[in-house]
């Protein structure tokens, strides 16, 4: 039961965290998804600071947690599935820590708090991790679990991810679509999860 629910875990974090960001966000008057951070939803002071870590952060930390160890206990694994999986697995410990840590409530601050700092080390393990590994699936070797077609749409994933990241560091300078451009960026990359959680479910 564990491990099927572990399997779908990946398709599980994508639905969760959509249906958690929107449900917060109502929560935030005003808030607005074009131009504010998702870590604004748990930014010190902000009107969520505390449900939407709550919401967030903290079960989906479990959930990649889950889908990681999944990937590792497949049977007839490789060392490239393994690394993938603890990949996950480290995007979903980064996850609590970024909800344990909030942001500032100012993004663009030119002095950000320690907590703020912590927050933004975390992200960064967040973002390198989950980018590395459809890098890592796509270079993997020949296996039931990654059939052909996924290493093609894991390239694409990385590709169009770290254009959306470029796009979102560009909008971030002139403080507009920064927003739109990160849940462009990290989307994608949910979807890939996704796509790879129904694969092993199929197998």
């Amino acid at each position: 039961m564990l491990e099927s629910i572990a399997t779908l875990s990946g398709l599980i974090a994508t639905i969760w965290i959509t249906v958690g960001v929107y449900v917060a966000a109502k929560l935030y008057p005003n808030y607005d998804h074009s131009n504010q951070f998702c870590s604004e939803l748990g930014a010190t002071g902000s009107p969520t600071e505390k449900i939407s870590p709550i919401i967030n952060n903290y079960p989906l930390g479990i959930i990649f947690c889950l889908f990681g160890w999944a990937l590792i206990q497949l049977n007839n694994s490789n060392l490239a599935l393994t690394i993938c999986g603890v990949l996950i697995i480290i995007h979903g410990i980064g996850t609590w820590v970024a909800g344990y840590f909030p942001m500032d409530k100012d993004p663009y601050t030119k002095s950000p708090t320690l907590s703020c700092k912590i927050h933004s080390w975390a992200g960064f393990v967040m973002l390198s991790s989950l980018l590395l590994a459809p890098v890592i699936t796509a270079f993997s070797p020949e296996s039931i679990y990654v059939p052909f077609w996924f290493r093609g749409a894991s390239i694409i994933t990385v590709f169009l991810a770290t254009y959306y990241l470029v796009k979102m560091a560009k909008a971030a300078r002139k403080q507009k679509l920064t927003g739109y451009y990160q849940r462009l960026s990290y989307w994608v990359k949910l979807l890939w999860l996704s796509i790879f959680s129904v694969i092993l479910v199929q197998v």
